[in-house]
C-alpha cells in the first residue's frame, strides 16, 4: 500500500503501491501517508524525500470502494474525514525536508493536491492531469488551499469548475509541476533532480523551505529577513559553504 525506503543516503522514497486501482486513496493510505511524512520530519538527518507511484499512475484521487463507504455518511462524519484527509496533505506541505514529486503517471482529484505539496515536481509527457471531482458532483474542497498556491485564481476557475482533464503541458504552463520529460527520460531526469538537490546545504535547503513559509506570516520582512541571513552567515555550516567558494573546493556536503 505504501512503501517506504531509504534509496540511498539520506534519500527517502514514499512510494504508493496500490497500481491495480490507480494508488487511489482510502482511509488507511491517507493514515500511513500522514504517519509517514510525520516521522520522516523528525530524521534531522534526512536531506530529501521523493513522493512517487507505482505502476502506470501517481494518484488517481479517491478509491471508489472507499468512496461507496461513505455514500451514507452524516455531514459530520464527512468533515471529520475530510478533516484526515486535509491532515495527510498538510503533513507533506510542512514538512521541514524538501519533498520532489516524481509525478510517474496520471494525478487527478486528490492526486493533484499530493503535486501540489512537493516542492519540486517533476513528470513525463504521457501523463494527465485533471480537477475531476465536479464530473461527479463534488468539489476539489480540501485540495483547493494547496493547489491555488500553485497554480492561480485563473487556472483554478478554468479547471476545477469544468473537471476537465489536461496534459502534462499544460500542467507545466500554469504552474503546477516545474518539468515535464519524455517518458523514456523521466527516471534519468528524477535521478538528475535528486542529485541537483543534494548540491545544496542540508541546512540551507531546510531553512530556505521555511524561510517561504515565514515571509506569509512576517510583519517586518526588513527586519526578519536580514536576521535570517545574518544568522545563517554565521552558521558552521555558511561558514564552510563560503570557505569553500573562497577556497575553490567542494563543500563538505558534497565530497
Amino acid at each position: 500500500m505504501l512503501e517506504v525506503s531509504e534509496i540511498r543516503e539520506k534519500v527517502w522514497e514514499v512510494k504508493l503501491n496500490r497500481p491495480e486501482i490507480h494508488n487511489a486513496f482510502n482511509d488507511e493510505l491517507i493514515s500511513k501517508i500522514t504517519a509517514t511524512f510525520h516521522n520522516l520530519s523528525k530524521n534531522e538527518k534526512a536531506r530529501l524525500i521523493v513522493l512517487t507511484g507505482e505502476g502506470r499512475s501517481f494518484c488517481a484521487g479517491a478509491d471508489l470502494n472507499w468512496m461507496k463507504s461513505m455514500v451514507n455518511y452524516s455531514e459530520e462524519e464527512n468533515k471529520a474525514d475530510s478533516e484526515k484527509l486535509f491532515d495527510m496533505f498538510a503533513s507533506i506541505n510542512n514538512c521541514p525536508i524538501p519533498v520532489l514529486g516524481a509525478v510517474n503517471g496520471h494525478a487527478l482529484g486528490g492526486g493533484m493536491g499530493l503535486v501540489s505539496v512537493c516542492d519540486f515536481s517533476l513528470t513525463h509527457e504521457k501523463a494527465k492531469f485533471g480537477f475531476t471531482e465536479t464530473r461527479l458532483g463534488l468539489i476539489p474542497a480540501v485540495i483547493s488551499s494547496f493547489c491555488l498556491g500553485q497554480i492561480g485564481e485563473n487556472h483554478a476557475r478554468a479547471w476545477f469548475i469544468s473537471g476537465e482533464k489536461f496534459s502534462a503541458a499544460q500542467a507545466h504552463q500554469m504552474g503546477l509541476v516545474h518539468e515535464v520529460s519524455s517518458l523514456e527520460s523521466f527516471e534519468q531526469r528524477k535521478n538528475d533532480w535528486i542529485e541537483s538537490f543534494l548540491q545544496a546545504g542540508p541546512v540551507a535547503s531546510r531553512a530556505s523551505k521555511r524561510l517561504i513559509k515565514d515571509l506569509k506570516n512576517e510583519s517586518d520582512l526588513k527586519k526578519y529577513t536580514c536576521s535570517e541571513i545574518a544568522r545563517i552567515r554565521v552558521s558552521k555550516e555558511g561558514q564552510e559553504g563560503m570557505n569553500a567558494l573562497l577556497e575553490k573546493r567542494k563543500a563538505s556536503w558534497n565530497e
